[in-house]
């Protein structure tokens, strides 16, 4: 996200001037009642081959993904005092596939953004298409240091945790860095909680993210798609050149819906649940085993 504000003027222009020391308020999404004890005992299988097994599967979901199409919805909300939006972007896109095989969006619901405070800026775009939905295969694994935190309950689900951080930044790269939890039978991620990096503190280009935490669901009873991410927090400007600092509360949420695979339709599952394909399943009175979107 970019300011727009200087010396109490809103500017409509597409970033600020600002110094180095921007940043947003924190790196993580908090944990609900969802999230059990978390057991720190190592596992019993070589946590390498863990990393290298979960990462292979990963692989095998993102060229999944490649033959779905589906519908994402985006808003991005700012708050005032109150915690009440003053400020909205919102869209709706359908992801489709073309007869290349390629992935292509077509907006369906588009209304004039009302964000004051904030502007929409290309990383963000970049986020909500590539990170947001998280996924570390084994193409991507050497980009990353990966270390075992431990093992922890999501709902019913078993997983195993892992810190996630990149080994190196390089120039114009993107990256994921926080917490993942990977189901501790079918070795795919379930749950991803942390943020975009870097946060860009140029002069000139201050340009931040919030953090997030994202949720899949089984699609078809075999893949976990995902389904929900939300991210809030306060972005945190700070002056220079003649503007103003300013603490922006701000809220993202993502959701995911109507997954279908290229010429057929398909079953949204909580392991062998089905589902309406909503994006944000009911919370039944005995929940399914996985975990479950946050509202």
């Amino acid at each position: 996200m970019r300011g727009r504000w200087s010396l109490g003027i809103l500017l409509l222009l597409p970033g600020l001037t600002a110094v180095a020391g921007a940043q947003s308020s924190s790196s993580f999404m908090p944990l609900d009642s969802g999230f059990g004890p978390l057991h720190t005992a190592s596992p019993s299988q070589p946590v390498p081959l863990l990393i290298e097994e979960f990462a292979a599967r990963e692989s095998q979901f993102e060229h999944a993904l490649e033959n779905y199409t589906y519908q994402r919805t985006v808003k991005v909300e700012t708050l005032n005092s109150d915690g009440k939006p003053d400020g909205e972007y919102y869209e709706v896109d359908s992801i489709g596939i073309d007869s290349h095989g390629r992935h292509y969006e077509t907006v369906l619901h588009a209304p004039p953004s009302t964000l004051t405070r904030v502007s929409m800026s290309e990383s963000d775009f970049s986020d909500i298409e590539h990170r947001l939905p998280f996924v570390l295969t084994t193409q991507a694994l050497p980009r990353y240091d990966v270390s075992y935190v431990g093992r922890q309950r999501v709902d019913q689900v078993q997983t195993y945790v892992f810190e996630v951080k990149p080994k190196k930044i390089e120039k114009h790269q993107r990256y994921f860095q926080g917490r993942i939890w990977v189901d501790a039978k079918d070795h795919q991620i379930v749950v991803v909680d942390g943020k975009s990096v870097p946060d860009d503190l140029r002069r000139g280009h201050q340009d931040l993210s919030l953090p997030y935490i994202t949720f899949r669901q089984q699609v078809d009873g075999q893949y976990w798609f995902p389904v929900w991410t939300h991210g809030a927090g306060t972005l945190h400007f700070s002056a220079g050149d003649g503007y103003l600092a300013q603490s922006v509360p701000m809220a993202e949420t993502v959701t995911y819906s109507d997954y279908k695979r290229f010429g057929s339709s398909v079953k949204l599952l909580f392991h062998g649940q089905q589902l309406p394909n909503t994006g944000q399943p009911p919370k039944p009175a005995n929940p399914p085993p996985s975990p479950q979107p946050r509202p």
